[in-house]
């Protein structure tokens, strides 16, 4: 029976690592954006997801040995909504700002 109970600690274990390593993706992701892709995408503001990936992020630390508690769900939807959303509408600005300002004599996989 212990066996048991050491398996089903590990998957939660598991899960709530890679929730907490998505989480953190999505809110570095959300730093890494212009404000102003967000806008012109109509989404809500980068200062509203930055705080809201943030809050989730720290529930998501403090229940990394209890995912499946309501806090730690609430938080992944919140990830899970700007991964699932906001992340494909306003990534295309972002390439868009770096081919426009990138250097002279760059080719797609580098210097020519």
């Amino acid at each position: 029976m212990e066996l048991v109970f050491g398996a089903q600690n590990a998957v939660t274990l598991a899960l709530g690592v890679a929730t907490f390593a998505l989480g953190l993706f999505a809110f570095i992701d959300a730093l890494r954006h212009d404000k102003a892709a967000f806008a012109v995408e109509g989404k809500q503001s980068k200062t509203f997801w930055t705080i809201a990936l943030g809050v989730s992020l720290a529930v998501l630390f403090v229940s990394i040995q209890s995912v499946l508690n309501m806090f730690a769900l609430i938080a992944v939807v919140a990830v899970g909504v700007y991964l699932a959303d906001v992340r494909p509408a306003i990534t295309p600005h972002r390439a868009y700002r770096r081919r426009k300002g990138g250097a002279s004599g760059q080719g797609p996989y580098g210097s020519w």
